[in-house]
């Protein structure tokens, strides 16, 4: 059983961890120009928000593909990897900017805590992304949303103890 578990948690993290490190990258690249341009909603609030910048996003998007590359060249596979690496990473950024836009429609200032929200948002649209190239089992995809928030709140604390992030969560 121990051993079932262990491979499960192994391909769960294997599979999704192009869209981990696109979320996470524009933490340390990030910055610049906002993807929103500063504009407003019809609510008159951002639309996204100034910590989502156009380097953020292309920063994540990059990493997430390289990580991709690098699955395939390890397991012979580079095309299926590629093509799930930019799709899983497209994905969570996706999912990070609908999180942003959906966190100001309900007034919650940037850095705002909304838990579900920001620890699974993004796996949740990174999975559905991927899901015309691969489908992973539905233990595996339960192991992705069962170790994500456990996951996501340790390494924004770690980013936030680096000075990387305003508030650990």
């Amino acid at each position: 059983m121990w051993a079932e578990l262990i491979q499960l948690l192994a391909t769960g993290l294997w599979f999704i961890l192009p869209a981990y490190v696109a979320n996470a990258t524009p933490v340390v690249l990030g910055g610049g120009r906002p993807i929103d341009g500063g504009r407003v909603f019809i609510d008159g609030r951002p639309i996204f928000g100034p910590g989502k910048t156009i380097r953020g996003f292309i920063s994540g998007l990059i990493a997430g593909f390289i990580l991709g590359v690098l699955q395939g060249l390890a397991t012979g596979q580079l095309h299926f990897y590629s093509v799930l690496g930019f799709l899983l990473a497209l994905g969570a950024l996706m999912g990070d900017l609908l999180g942003s836009f959906i966190k100001r429609r309900v007034n919650l200032e940037r850095g705002s805590a909304a838990p579900v929200l920001d620890q699974l948002g993004f796996v949740v649209l990174a999975l559905l992304f991927a899901s015309p190239v691969s489908v992973p089992p539905w233990e595996v995809i339960l192991i992705i949303l069962v170790i994500t928030p456990p996951i996501h709140l340790g390494t924004n604390f770690i980013g936030h103890k680096l000075k990387l992030k305003e508030r650990p969560y």
